[in-house]
């Protein structure tokens, strides 16, 4: 049979939801989420950025090394 991922957006859809499965006796189980909420708050961040322009491109190793501030 097929699974389902469902993210509630908020506690009350996380509440009807569960009460929608229970009467419909389909098991479910609940975990945490895969990723910390912090890291994927920083990658959205990141790709908002990256939609603005606001990306620095490497395109050698000369480029690297003067983005990390590294002497070669």
């Amino acid at each position: 049979m097929n699974h389902f991922i469902i993210t509630p957006r908020d506690i009350h859809q996380e509440v009807t939801i569960k009460k929608i499965l229970q009467a419909l006796d389909i098991p479910f189980e609940k975990t945490k989420p895969c990723y910390d909420a912090e890291f994927v708050k920083k990658i959205k961040q990141s790709e908002q950025e990256i939609e603005q322009g606001k990306i620095t491109q490497i395109e050698n190793k000369n480029d690297l090394a003067n983005f990390l501030g590294v002497k070669k």
